[in-house]
């Protein structure tokens, strides 16, 4: 077991500016003693910890960061299958083609997995929030694309598996938190064994950057365009910010005025497609209408199959793997 404590994840991670916010250490914390404020940079300790204050081994928040260490590119990295995909029946708030939905709407029907750990929002103000999600009722009417705002997404991990015991838990999330979950699953830590033990499957999304809400949305949406919260449907990142408005209408902001939304921790990320999931997913390098799935494991390809087979998902064509390495090679080189 590890004998690090939350002080050297302070100096190594924290006190540098390089957290990502994924929530990954308050989490695996068996006091509850890191806490991730909202608006708040990095996160903070309560004033307490086993290994400081109790000499009692811990350093589970240690292992399980995504930022220890350098940041390496790891390209697209591998996967045994790609295609193009898309869901085989409505969903009402689909991001593309509402693949990644799909999947996990016939894993929840199917009793494949017990809870879905991802994110939901305020329909009113788009505001996110890590959740659980156990029936696949709620998955479909609540779906949609909530990624591109920061949230600690891994907060409701614990839920998951500390406070309702799940051993089959799916989780969907950008890159940094599919790391997290990589170092879980990698580590000798017996506090991380856990929640390495209950995760079934890892949906990875492509990611660029992840905003911080209270400067996008009420900063430069509202503050700055007179865009209400309200007026919003969808946002999408394609280079450039897309803010698709519910009139039909939209907002293009190139991403160099946007500098100062984007969470700090995002500067040094040089994984777009995550590649450590089970499955990556995005709209880059698909067809219209659909998703591009980077299937990287056997667990995964199982997941993909059966839905395909149950009729829930259907496969719309190939990969434009260019488009996807394109924007791969950028995010490498920025973060580099």
């Amino acid at each position: 077991m590890g004998l690090t404590c939350y002080l050297d994840l302070k100096a190594a991670v924290w006190d540098r500016g390089t957290c990502s916010g994924c929530g990954a250490c308050a989490a695996v914390c068996p006091a509850d003693a890191i806490r991730i404020e909202e608006g708040a940079a990095t996160p903070a300790n309560i004033g307490y910890c086993k290994a400081e204050t109790d000499s009692v081994p811990c350093g589970a928040c240690y292992d399980a960061c995504p930022r220890v260490g350098p940041a390496r590119s790891p390209g697209i990295g591998e996967a045994v299958a790609r295609v193009s995909a898309r869901a085989a029946f409505e969903i009402p708030g689909r991001q593309s083609g509402g693949a990644v939905t799909a999947v996990l709407e016939h894993a929840l029907r199917a009793d494949l997995v017990d809870a879905v750990v991802t994110v939901s929002e305020d329909r009113w103000t788009h505001k996110p929030v890590s959740t659980l999600v156990t029936d696949a009722e709620t998955l479909v009417t609540t779906a949609g694309s909530r990624y591109n705002w920061w949230v600690p997404l891994l907060s409701a991990l614990k839920v998951a598996v500390v406070e309702r015991k799940y051993r089959r838990v799916a989780v969907v999330g950008v890159p940094c938190v599919v790391q997290a979950i990589a170092r879980m699953r990698a580590s000798e830590n017996d506090l991380l064994v856990p929640y390495a033990n209950a995760i079934r499957l890892v949906f990875g999304l492509f990611c660029t950057e992840s905003f911080d809400y209270d400067r996008l949305m009420e900063g430069k949406l509202r503050g700055e365009h007179g865009v209400e919260p309200w007026q919003v449907r969808r946002l999408d990142v394609k280079g450039k910010l897309e803010v698709q408005l519910a009139d039909g209408n939209a907002l293009e902001l190139p991403m160099k005025e946007l500098e100062d939304c984007i969470r700090p921790g995002c500067a040094t990320c040089t994984d777009f497609a995550a590649a450590a999931a089970d499955i990556s997913a995005g709209a880059v390098g698909a067809a219209s209408g659909c998703t591009t799935l980077l299937v990287r494991t056997a667990v995964g390809k199982g997941f993909v199959d059966a839905a395909v087979a149950a009729g829930r998902l259907e496969v719309c064509g190939d990969v434009d793997m260019g488009a996807v390495e394109r924007l791969a090679a950028r995010k490498a080189a920025r973060g580099g």
